[in-house]
């Protein structure tokens, strides 16, 4: 892409829309609802907070103190506080006893009239053996305060992760878990890619929330806050130089947050989208090969890709020229702070607030030490500045994904349980449609006033055209829907005023399109079933005659099968599905086009096998396949939404203008 184009580009996804209201409130409500994945990490996160600022205030304390040492009494010579004597284990001959240095002498020099001092300054203090004893153990303390700081920053930051990732896995289980909730109609309309996006990168923001929306800005601000009281101690006016440059700042940081935030967006939104296309593209590769269009494919994979590219690289353009801006300011403000201190050093000026710090540090007085102290406080006002901006640019791109994350948690299951759920009747005696109408859209119903009842110990067979609303009646039947109109009842109870688990427990299908996983064959029979033992699947899979198919494998029911069940042939697919279904052993048995991929004599032996498991069962047949069709005890006919005819083969037969007959004789005719 020439530099051209990109700024066009970049100027373009600005053009209309209005940024996502995520205000200070919409934050801190977003941040609230995440304290359920939070709660059962409580102590752990107390914990990282007081080790977090255990250390910042020893570094910070370790630093000043570090400092003076090292540039007032290595280098100069001076003679050490009380206190830093003590933490370097020296005696008193190392102690200074000037009121100045100790602070004492502070009042006399602030009320003198400002004259230059003519005495020749005090010769060093410490004799060069002294000093480098003095040298020797800071360096000692160095190395232990490195070896120590380095464990424990080891230490805290393993520790920091198990907790940031428990608290994503909390989240991300319960987006996983409210998606399986949703009912198909949510599912039929949404990208599985999208869901996924969410899942896997949205979820992880609660991480960042906790990393980047709290601990960084709390902490940050604490580090500002005690480097600007720090600043002041040495000076007021770096207070107000602060205030000054930090002003500018702050709105340039209000200015550009709704567009970082439509940035942000618009990168979440591409990013779905490219990883819902790859998921398509992956999804359809044998579809893709057989139709010869893997060019079409990948430009259309490349549009994609290059907008998520755009997305991203302008969301991050945009929060480096807002930081570069900052960063300008902050150097303009370290000059000048650096000129002032340098100024008032040569003057020896007295600090602001020396004379309260001297029994800690020899900071009474403008010297060299207090110059490379407050240089780094005013360096650390600067970076701390910038770090806070990052972290708000940062957190309108956090704030973005976790809307998007709790929009998954906020869809509200169109399938629910009743407040008391009645228990799944035993022994099924019948299943029935009572006055059933339903449609996957509000204006356009699938099923129409539908009436059918089937009892134990019967096969009945769904026949119909392409569309007709056959797979939809047996839908309702789980509970994968609710009918708008009329009831479905197991005996006479209606499925509604049972738990949906409860009914799912107690019906078993094989679906048209044999679903399997890279896992062993055994596995795959034993979806659903987990407690069945190797007799049982071995049974279930005699029973679809898939026993001798499955042991001419070469780990036989070990046998890992490739992704989808790529290994296997339409027909073995489809009777490792009827074992699914079969080893349920569940009173309710429904299988969708079970015999489609069957050869003629398998069909007849799995339906003999199915004949004979069913007389302690309802079957449901939904199929096209005659032959399977005549070994029925009834069959409904479903045409236009409705159950037309229902009966035996031969009654329906019977019928001179029946819908069934001319169904039959219209594949009688095609077979011919």
């Amino acid at each position: 892409m020439s530099e051209l184009r990109l700024v066009e580009g970049y100027r373009a996804d600005l053009a209309g829309g209005e940024p996502p209201r995520i205000g200070l409130r919409r934050m801190l409500a977003l941040g609230l609802r995440t304290w359920p994945f939070m709660r059962p990490l409580l102590k752990h996160l107390v914990a990282l907070l007081v080790l977090a600022s255990s250390g910042f205030l020893t570094v910070l304390v370790g630093g000043l103190v570090g400092t003076d040492l090292l540039t007032n009494k290595v280098l100069l010579g001076e003679k050490l506080q009380p206190f830093q004597a003590a933490v370097l284990f020296l005696g008193e001959e190392y102690v200074t006893t000037d009121p100045q240095l100790l602070g004492e002498g502070a009042a006399e020099s602030a009320s003198s009239d400002g004259a230059a001092d003519d005495a020749e300054p005090p010769a060093p203090a410490l004799t060069p053996e002294q000093r480098r004893e003095v040298r020797d153990r800071l360096i000692a303390w160095g190395i232990v305060g490195g070896v120590l700081g380095a464990l424990l920053g080891v230490g805290g930051y393993y520790y920091s992760v198990w907790v940031w990732q428990n608290m994503n896995q909390n989240l991300r289980v319960a987006m996983v878990e409210r998606a399986e909730s949703l009912s198909l109609k949510y599912h039929s309309h949404a990208r599985v890619g999208d869901a996924i996006f969410r899942v896997y990168q949205d979820s992880a923001m609660i991480v960042n929330l906790i990393q980047s929306g709290i601990a960084a800005p709390l902490f940050g601000a604490y580090g500002l806050l005690v480097a600007l009281v720090v600043v002041a101690a040495f000076d007021p006016w770096f207070a107000a130089i602060v205030v000054a440059f930090g002003t500018p700042c702050c709105w340039l940081a209000a200015k550009a947050t709704p567009r970082v935030r439509r940035r942000a967006l618009a990168n979440r939104m591409a990013n779905s989208d490219l990883l819902s296309r790859t998921q398509e593209a992956f999804a359809a590769l044998k579809v893709v090969k057989a139709n010869g269009a893997e060019q079409r494919l990948f430009e259309r994979f490349r549009k994609d890709s290059q907008s998520a590219l755009n997305a991203a690289y302008f969301l991050r353009l945009d929060m480096v020229l807002v930081t570069l801006a900052v960063a300008l300011l902050g150097g303009v403000a370290l000059i000048l702070g650096e000129y002032l201190m340098v100024r008032w050093a040569i003057e020896e000026r007295q600090t602001f607030l020396g004379a309260s710090a001297a029994a800690l540090v020899g900071f009474a007085i403008w010297n060299y030490g207090a110059v490379a102290s407050a240089r780094g406080r005013v360096e650390e006002l600067a970076s701390g500045a910038r770090g806070l901006l990052g972290v708000w640019m940062r957190m309108q791109d956090l704030f973005i994904a976790l809307e998007r994350a709790f929009q998954l948690l906020d869809i509200e299951p169109d399938i629910v349980d009743p407040e008391h759920p009645l228990p799944f009747p035993a022994p099924v005696e019948r299943v029935a449609w009572r006055g059933v109408s339903f449609g996957y859209d509000a204006d356009r119903p699938v099923l129409e006033h539908v009436d059918l009842e089937a009892s134990r110990g019967t096969i009945t067979a769904i026949v119909g055209a392409t569309g007709s609303g056959k797979s939809t009646l047996m839908s309702l039947l789980l509970r994968l829907y609710d009918p708008w109109h009329g009831q479905v009842l197991i005996n006479s109870r209606d499925l509604r005023d049972m738990a949906v688990d409860d009914v799912r427990a107690h019906a078993a299908v094989a679906l048209q399109k044999n679903v399997l996983f890279a896992d062993t064959v055994a596995a795959n029979i034993a979806f659903g079933a987990a407690r069945a033992d190797r007799a049982d699947i071995e049974a279930a899979a005699e029973v679809a005659c898939a026993d001798d198919f499955v042991r001419a494998m070469p780990n036989g029911y070990d046998t890992h099968l490739g992704e989808g069940g790529g290994k296997l042939s339409a027909g073995q697919r489809q009777r490792l599905s009827i074992a699914r279904a079969v080893l349920r052993d569940t009173p309710i048995l429904i299988l969708d086009e079970p015999t489609a991929s069957l050869d003629a004599q398998t069909e007849r032996a799995v339906l003999a096998n199915l004949a004979a498991l069913g007389a302690d069962r309802v079957i449901f047949l939904i199929t096209h396949r005659l032959a399977t069709i005549r070994s029925a005890d009834q069959i409904a006919f479903v045409a236009n939404g409705r159950v037309v005819e229902c009966g035996p083969h031969d009654s329906l037969m019977a019928l001179p203008q029946g819908r069934y007959r001319a169904f039959v004789r219209q594949s009688l005719g095609d077979d011919g």
